[in-house]
């Protein structure tokens, strides 16, 4: 069995590393644009009297970090090589993502948005999963010239883990003799409809709450009438672009139906795997730097004369990270290893509990990580003038957002018990018989 990371990935790695310190850190640099990065991120970043959404020079300086990064074949490194990506596979993702946070703050993989200069769209790979040969042929090119831009309307008010009992209704309506769907209902956290093209409607269309059939997907027009943002939420890690959507009476006909109708699930399901194996590495890599930016400092710092790494009280916590890193990155790059090798839609049913097993660790250790380091740091990592704060803030919402540590807690339950997944025929057939000591 080799551990060793493939050459090529080694190499590309290295590559990425060039790439930033030649055209992202200069961008990073000029005209002040390190604000977006220091102790003034927050403010610099944030639109306060718009309802705090992203100050627009913000998203420009990411705009044009990705333009470089898509000049230089970086950006789409996932997408399929005929849609001009290198096919990148999820083992090379999870180890980019890990390597790009573990630098720290930067232009070159801003935790706030998603953006990174290696891009991370799973709406690319579900298309190409999901979508109809028609679906495939009108939305293709667009989807490749970066024409469409989505929010991923599944949560609702009512509804967040609980999906299957959502209250959006699709019905059948034919309009001026073209057959289509009318929808009403509402969305919470539609990241990113203030840019969006268009808004991925999860809707119900059959069968009744609790099935996971019944569920279609339609891809909605943004500027559709009836299509109304009610309000941006503000978090505990501004800027904010996430509302809460109202669908009043929205017409689409069939042909904005994506995938199949009433399998629209299988779609949510894609979605969150990819986010869910990729965020892990993420956490992973944001984890490693505050443990290495805190061993740094204690081995500086120097009170009552000797260093305050020479303190176990200081050791101990940051030991115990440290192997939980080690551990952990060997489970992500496993799982998304076996992610490669499978189809894509068996994920699901295989190793589902694999990457939720990745994902809420992960998510926990880089809280616990940011913690460590501002007791570590003293006064210095409370404030804002270290990155520690805003670490914390970013990753503690994926303990929430694409599936609650509980709800994948008990996704792992599921398949360790037998309710889901491959040992289902085998836990099932177990009887008191099988385990009564007295029997033995």
């Amino acid at each position: 069995m080799d551990f060793a990371l493939p050459q090529d990935l080694v190499d590309y790695l290295a590559e990425l590393d060039a790439f930033i310190e030649a055209e992202i850190k200069p961008l990073e640099r000029q005209d002040d644009n390190i604000r977006f990065f220091d102790h003034r991120r927050e403010h610099a970043r944030t639109d306060w009297d718009n309802n705090g959404l992203p100050r627009h020079d913000w998203e420009l300086l990411l705009a044009e970090g990705r333009r470089r990064a898509d000049a230089a074949g970086h950006l789409r490194y996932g997408w399929p090589k005929e849609w001009g990506g290198k096919g990148g596979t999820q083992l090379g993702m999870a180890v980019i993502r890990e390597h790009l946070a573990a630098k720290g703050l930067g232009l070159h993989n801003d935790l706030q948005t998603e953006h990174s200069i290696v891009g991370n769209n799973p709406f690319i790979i579900m298309f190409k999963s999901f979508a109809t040969n028609a679906q495939y042929e009108r939305y293709g090119e667009a989807l490749q010239k970066g024409e469409i831009r989505s929010g991923f309307g599944l949560t609702e008010p009512m509804h967040g883990s609980d999906a299957t009992f959502m209250e959006t209704r699709a019905v059948r309506e034919d309009k001026d003799g073209v057959a289509g769907w009318r929808i009403n209902g509402e969305k919470m956290w539609t990241t990113g409809m203030h840019v969006a093209t268009h808004i991925m409607v999860f809707a119900r269309t059959g069968g009744k709450d609790g099935d996971a059939e019944g569920i279609t997907v339609f891809l909605v027009p943004a500027t559709t009438p009836g299509v109304k943002v009610e309000e941006y939420l503000w978090t505990f890690n501004m800027p904010t672009d996430h509302p809460r959507v109202s669908l009043t009476d929205v017409w689409v006909p069939d042909e904005a139906i994506w995938g199949v109708e009433g399998r629209g699930l299988g779609l949510g399901q894609s979605f969150v795997h990819q986010n869910r194996i990729r965020q892990a590495a993420s956490s992973l890599g944001a984890a490693v730097f505050c443990i290495e930016e805190s061993v740094k400092y204690a081995r500086a710092r120097k009170p009552f004369g000797k260093a305050l790494a020479e303190n176990q009280a200081v050791q101990w916590p940051l030991v115990e990270l440290a192997t939980q890193c080690e551990m952990l990155r060997l489970l992500i790059y496993k799982t998304a290893w076996q992610m490669d090798n499978m189809e894509h839609k068996e994920v699901e049913k295989q190793i589902s509990d694999k990457v939720s097993m990745c994902n809420y660790w992960a998510n926990r250790l880089v809280c616990e990580a940011a913690d460590r380091a501002m007791q570590t740091h003293g006064g210095i990592g409370y404030s804002r003038h270290k990155p520690f704060e805003h670490i914390y803030r970013h990753h503690r919402r994926y303990r929430i957002t694409e599936g609650s540590e509980e709800i994948q807690m008990r996704k792992v339950a599921a398949f360790l018990f037998g309710y889901l997944g491959p040992r289902r025929k085998e836990l099932s057939a177990i009887t008191w018989d099988d385990v009564d000591y007295r029997k033995n």
